[in-house]
């Protein structure tokens, strides 16, 4: 039978370039990258390798100096936002207790570790997001100035939605005159948001030390604009969003950051990746990352034209056979290569089996929480009911996608209407 894989945002098919790397690295290259004889320096160039070639892919270069401690492996993005946020929050004594404020439609990554940072005496509040947009008035109502943070995705995982970034930012400096100004010497926030319509993460702190916090795990390489070129102190991707192995993240650091302490360790040992993250590195791993990386930013601007092209497509045949399918398109901006489908009457998990018997893979929710039994957070702060929630699926295009998997997608579709209709009646 032949499959059509339509799950890239929870993880992509490893890539050529990458599994030859690692292939080539598992045979070659065992030695420990912390070890000072030749086979644990052989270690060590495949990892900086990796690490020029994401600089690269990021734009790192055009946006300021770049030195290899500004990026941290670890063992996932999830690990990186953890880094990111726990380490930022932390980092200085003058942001203890301060006040979060987070959107409800958050990734799990964020919205647990906000959770945490609660228990360590930060207080949090948590925005909802009606069609994808953040509620202004609650927003503005929660934001005071004892904030040191404000964490409002760009671009939602499960949805595509864009939120407006410049308005909440400048919200945020209004407050607070040392907030960092979200603008670049290209364009505003908002209008780079617009262009690159990047799953991302915002963090904005507003007690002191400016700081920008930007989780890029579903943007990376899936956006025109490189992700340094965001007004951002940090930046987290992760490896198996672009077609490298699963189990490798990391964390871009900007130099001020680390020349001001502004972030401190969440693991500690042996003092890897600078200090920054211990425990020895996947070389493996990471040398597929990087291999990814590379690939992924010399086919950028095709992949790019092909998501915007299935997605019409999609929209074409839904709208014209498939009257009963609602595609949720936020009232915001969205990304071209997420696609939100609510199929009334029939449960997302009924749909997800039976397109997966015919070979056809898509999710329900978000991968890292899809399979707990819970609504998803992001349906339900969209406006859906429950049962809307319940009977919603996500399609989520990669480089191997074709118009012919859209048009397969579709004729499954209407033969589950179809047979699965009849059975709930």
């Amino acid at each position: 039978m032949e499959s059509i894989y339509l799950d890239n945002s929870a993880t992509t098919p490893l890539c050529d370039e990458a599994a030859e790397k690692m292939e080539y690295v598992a045979k070659n290259i065992y030695g420990n990258p912390s070890s000072l004889h030749t086979l644990g320096m052989n270690a060590e160039k495949e990892i900086e390798e990796a690490r020029k070639n994401i600089f690269s892919a990021m734009g790192a270069s055009k946006y300021g100096k770049v030195k290899p401690q500004m990026l941290v492996f670890t063992s996932s993005g999830t690990e990186a936002n953890n880094l990111a946020l726990i380490g930022a929050a932390t980092a200085k004594e003058r942001r203890r207790g301060g006040k979060i404020i987070v959107g409800e439609t958050e990734h799990p990554s964020v919205i647990e570790t906000a959770k945490y940072l609660s228990s360590l005496g930060y207080k949090i509040s948590f925005i909802p997001s009606p069609k994808g947009v953040w509620d202004k008035e609650k927003y503005l109502s929660e934001l005071t100035e004892d904030t040191i943070l404000v964490s409002a995705m760009l671009v939602n995982n499960e949805t595509g939605a864009v939120n407006n970034i410049k308005e909440i930012a400048d919200a945020a400096r209004e407050k607070n005159p040392e907030v960092l100004v979200l603008t670049t010497t290209r364009a505003s926030t908002w209008e780079t948001a617009q262009k690159t319509a990047s799953p991302t993460i915002l963090v904005v702190n507003a007690r002191g030390a400016a700081l920008s916090v930007l989780a890029a795990v579903q943007g990376f390489l899936k956006t025109p604009e490189p992700l340094a070129s965001f007004p951002a102190d940090l930046i987290t991707v992760s490896s198996h969003k672009i077609g490298g192995p699963k189990g490798v993240g990391a964390l871009f650091v900007r130099e001020k950051v680390l020349t001001s302490k502004g972030i401190v360790p969440v693991i500690h040992g042996g003092g890897q990746e600078y200090g920054l993250r211990s425990g020895t590195e996947n070389t493996i791993g990471i040398a597929g990352f990087g291999a990814a990386a590379k690939i992924g930013e010399k086919t950028l601007a095709e992949e790019l034209s092909k998501f915007s092209r299935l997605r019409k497509l999609a929209e074409n045949i839904i709208s014209e056979k498939l009257p009963e399918i609602r595609i949720n398109t936020p009232l915001c901006r969205h990304a071209d290569h997420i696609i939100s489908l609510t199929i009334p009457g029939i449960r997302s998990e009924t749909m997800l089996h039976f397109l997966s018997s015919r070979g056809i893979y898509v999710s329900s929710g978000s991968a890292c929480s899809s399979n707990t039994g819970h609504k998803s957070h992001v349906l339900l702060s969209y406006g859906m009911s429950e049962n809307e929630a319940d009977s919603t699926i996500r399609v989520s295009l990669g480089k191997c996608n074709s118009e012919s998997d859209i048009e397969k997608l579709c004729d499954a579709l209407s033969c589950g209407i179809a047979s699965l209709a009849r059975k709930t009646r």
